[in-house]
């Protein structure tokens, strides 16, 4: 339902496994894999909002930083991965990182998040499949992953993790947290449940409550999941390579995907054009745009896990921060500091209107600042000249 910033076509080369190679059973990592540049943080047991076992046991949450806290530990940025992201949002890939950083046009020296003046946060969340304690992890009883007893996690979930790692690395306050999309999403519900400890927020291709379009696509996408006979239900760690459910996982990303980009971008690159010489017309051959949906859908079941898709789809399907508080009008009003609003005129996922109420909430906002794209939701990835002046202008009045 959300992306992540990898899946682009500046990055279309296939990751992990050579393309021949059987697609693993799970692409999670797991204990002994190579960390790379991960740090872990032991949080205990994670109070959750509501699954009737009340406790996550034992969380663990994978991070990673770049650059240094300084004296007055005031430049502090959290940056807030979307669906199939990660704790690796800048770098390039390397052991232990299958794929580059998933933000690296946003973050990095003469960037507008710097390693040079920020301390730079990202966290896999909980219920991830790169680090953090998700339904690959060892169940603390057996041993066993966690599968399908893996519990139901909420955005509320997600962010009351991230604060002990807040906690943990003794920062008071956040300079700056942003993120696209689902990380937009913990961003606002950080304002609410940490107040006072976020300087300024900057969501990104966001909203503040999923609507029930969105909660539609979602569903269809978990639907290709769990219809998988290779799921087995969400217990299908010990099958052999070849063996899992890469084909629900990767026609979930084939209906996520096409909502990250606009119908005109679409037709415009591919109209009715065939791949290569094969002719889709009863011959077997393909139209391009089904050659483009599948190799997405390849990349992704290379290096995720089906369990974890679920579990954060339904996540973000849970995604009101005026649940519970009065409506998101009522919540946000809350929060009176700095707020950068970003939205791309095209993105059909999270559209306009979504950031246009965010900026009517937020006192801090000074007007949604859109992106112009022909691209859709995955404009704030390819756009990088209007992202970065957004931010860059943003970030120098903090």
């Amino acid at each position: 339902m959300d992306d992540d910033g990898i899946e682009t076509d500046a990055r279309a080369a296939d990751e992990g496994p050579g393309p021949g190679a059987p697609i693993p059973a799970s692409a999670a990592w797991r204990d002994g894999d190579h960390p790379g540049r991960r740090l872990f943080f032991a949080l205990g047991d994670l109070e959750l909002e509501a699954d009737p076992l009340g406790v996550l046991p034992g969380v663990t949450l994978a991070y990673e930083t770049w650059g240094e806290l300084n004296a007055a530990r005031d430049n502090a940025v959290y940056v807030a991965h979307a669906l199939t992201g990660d704790s690796h949002v800048f770098g390039p890939a390397e052991p232990g990182h299958h794929t580059g950083g998933w933000w690296n046009a946003m973050v990095g020296p003469g960037k507008p998040i710097d390693p040079a003046r920020h301390f730079i946060v990202c966290a896999n969340v909980v219920g991830g499949c790169q680090g953090s304690t998700g339904p690959s992890s060892p169940h603390p009883e057996d041993g066993r992953p966690w599968g399908s007893r893996f519990p139901y996690v909420t955005m509320r979930d997600m962010a009351r993790a991230e604060i002990a790692l807040m906690d943990h690395l003794e920062i008071d306050r956040w300079r700056l947290m942003t993120g696209p999309s689902m990380g937009g999403m913990r961003a606002l519900e950080w304002t609410v449940m940490a107040p006072g400890r976020v300087g300024a927020i900057a969501p990104v291709g966001s909203t503040g409550a999923v609507t029930a379009d969105q909660i539609a696509w979602s569903t269809a996408q978990l639907a290709a999941i769990e219809a998988d006979p290779r799921f087995r239900g969400g217990d299908y760690y010990d099958a052999a390579d070849g063996d899992g459910p890469h084909v629900g996982l990767g026609i979930a990303r084939m209906i996520a995907h096409t909502t990250y980009r606009s119908a005109g971008e679409l037709n415009d690159r591919f109209g009715r054009s065939y791949q290569g010489e094969g002719d889709p017309i009863g011959r077997g051959g393909l139209f391009a745009v089904q050659s483009y949906i599948q190799h997405h859908a390849r990349k992704l079941a290379r290096r995720f896990d089906a369990n974890t898709y679920v579990r954060l789809a339904q996540a973000i399907q849970s995604h009101d921060v005026g649940r519970g508080r009065g409506g998101v009008e009522t919540a946000l009003a809350r929060y009176t500091d700095p707020a950068l609003v970003i939205a791309i005129d095209s993105d059909r996922l999270y559209p306009l209107q979504n950031s246009q109420r965010l900026d009517a909430a937020l006192s801090g906002s000074a007007g949604v600042k859109v992106v112009h794209s022909a691209v859709g939701h995955d404009g704030f990835l390819v756009e990088t000249a209007q992202m970065n002046a957004f931010m860059e202008e943003f970030e120098r009045e903090l």
